[in-house]
């Protein structure tokens, strides 16, 4: 998690250095999703892969801007865990400068296998042995779980270390707002249409 931190630090730096070093520009090839790639997705992917693979913690990696599977180089020791990531979601808010973020999933690698496979990250997501995003926003904020509540951390930059800020973070019974990409709403299936419209028509509705 201290490498993931790190990692993340890494990319918000260059995520707020943006166009002052050239980071904004379109690198024209596509990643497995078939999302065009900018070369600040190819930075923190570069990022996020240096900084973990030599730890001695990981088995392999899976990141959403690779076809295959990310393999520990032969020269680093390989530990017990798999982690899945998107380095940097959302980058095609970046030329508007919208919030984008870093999402991973740790995952236990299966024990005594040398050779991990793809099929090996599809674990149910109770599996997972910890998870969490980092928002690169007006502050970067890394929010994590390992299985007990979820907790925010907000990153100082006077000190490069991250400071619990919100402790025991829960969705609120009620609220005035939700996120969610409506955009997509007409390829939605129809109970997720229905329950977002009920939340919409709040209290003159079903909900």
């Amino acid at each position: 998690l201290n490498d993931i931190a790190s990692a993340c630090k890494a990319i918000g730096h260059e995520v707020n250095r943006g166009a002052l070093a050239g980071n904004l520009d379109v690198i024209g090839t596509e990643n497995v999703q078939g999302e065009v790639q900018k070369k600040l997705d190819v930075i923190s992917n570069d990022i996020f892969i240096h900084s973990l693979e030599w730890t001695g913690h990981l088995a392999a990696m899976a990141s959403e801007e690779n076809d295959e599977i990310i393999q520990i180089p032969a020269q680093y020791p390989k530990g017990k865990y798999l982690i899945a990531f998107d380095p940097l979601d959302g980058s095609s808010n970046i030329e508007v400068n919208l919030t984008i973020g870093t999402i991973f999933s740790v995952l236990k690698a299966p024990e005594g296998k040398k050779d991990i496979t793809s099929e090996d990250f599809m674990q149910k997501g109770s599996s997972q042995v910890a998870a969490g995003f980092c928002i690169y926003g007006p502050t970067t904020i890394l929010i994590l779980t390992t299985g007990q509540g979820v907790n925010g951390f907000t990153l100082d930059r006077n000190i490069g270390e991250f400071v619990l800020t919100h402790p025991n973070i829960r969705i609120p019974e009620d609220t005035k707002e939700f996120a969610i990409n409506m955009s997509n709403h007409r390829f939605w299936e129809e109970p997720m249409r229905r329950y977002v419209d009920e939340c919409v028509a709040g209290t003159a509705g079903g909900r």
